[in-house]
């Protein structure tokens, strides 16, 4: 291999911070995750959703190396999960937020010292410090939203190019929420770096992510950029008069359409849907918005998939739908 054919390895390798291919994890006989295959570009914040059972957690445990797959494999970067080289390049911090209650917060930030040679104390105790901490508190008396806020100094005080994030917001008030998203994503965005995001709290997963995957049925049903997921829908209501049920079972008007649901009722009848080409006149035809999409794939998770063209893996099979 010449030196410019390995520049454009590492380049390429670098430009994609996450490789899925054909991952699946089996417990006796169930399959929680089965054949996920996506990836994703690096600097992403990417949300990751999906019904309860449906491999969400499972999938970042493989990927932070905590875990093993029955089938497929991940690289971080282009180095295999698991192995040192992608594990230095991780942070993984899950729901529980495993933190000793009786450390201060100066040790906790010690302890994250000690076992992590690139660490950064600097960026975690600014990070603790912007959040009116006490770096002399215990853990265990702290607030969950302070206790969150130290977790996530622990996290980016590894000076990881991926952070895996497992439900951190799920126990926080609305406005603590929002103060600590903002201080995660000035820092994410301030240095570079990709976060894979769990939550379920759909509603906000605009103001959250740019880049989205939801899991669900076992599979990956949608992966891409959360504004061109958004642009190839659209969300359509009619008078049920005028949209009589046609021969598959779907109102009148959608043949030639990807419809991921409809649903009906005396008067109204709406769908969401992937337009073919043009609409019926009879159709008043408006953009959903995220969470309207992200529930329409949750209920219908047989709908037809959608993974854009940078979340494709070259080789992996059917590419994207449009």
């Amino acid at each position: 291999m010449s030196a410019a054919t390995a520049a454009t390895a590492v380049q390429n390798r670098e430009r994609t911070a996450l490789e899925v291919t054909g991952l699946g994890r089996r417990y006796g006989r169930r399959w929680v995750l089965r054949d996920a295959t996506f990836r994703l570009p690096a600097g992403r914040v990417c949300g990751l959703v999906g019904p309860n059972g449906a491999g969400k957690t499972t999938m970042l445990e493989i990927i932070a190396g905590l875990r093993g797959a029955t089938a497929g494999e991940a690289r971080v970067f282009g180095e295999l999960a698991g192995g040192t080289p992608a594990r230095r390049r991780v942070s993984f911090l899950p729901q529980e937020k495993p933190l000793f209650p009786r450390f201060t917060v100066a040790e906790t930030l010690r302890a994250g010292r000690e076992l992590n040679p690139g660490w950064d104390q600097d960026l975690a105790e600014d990070f603790v410090r912007a959040g009116s901490i006490d770096l002399d508190a215990r853990v265990g008396r702290l607030s969950g939203g302070q206790r969150t806020r130290v977790a996530l100094a622990v996290a980016l005080g590894k000076r990881p190019d991926l952070v895996l994030l497992d439900e951190p917001l799920a126990d926080l008030d609305p406005l603590v929420r929002r103060q600590t998203v903002a201080a995660l994503l000035g820092e994410v965005a301030e240095r570079g770096i990709t976060v894979l995001l769990s939550s379920h709290l759909v509603a906000e997963l605009d103001t959250l992510c740019d880049y989205l995957l939801l899991v669900a049925g076992g599979g990956l049903r949608l992966a891409g950029d959360v504004d061109e997921i958004i642009s190839v829908h659209r969300r359509l209501s009619a008078p049920t008069d005028r949209v009589p049920t046609g021969p598959g079972g779907l109102p009148t008007g959608l043949e030639g359409h990807t419809v991921v649901e409809t649903h009906r009722d005396r008067h109204h009848t709406t769908a969401l849907i992937r337009p073919g080409g043009p609409v019926g006149e009879v159709w008043e035809s408006i953009a959903p918005t995220l969470e309207e999409v992200v529930l329409a794939y949750l209920e219908q998770s047989d709908s037809a998939p959608l993974i854009s063209p940078d979340s494709h893996v070259p080789g992996a099979g059917r590419e994207v739908v449009k």
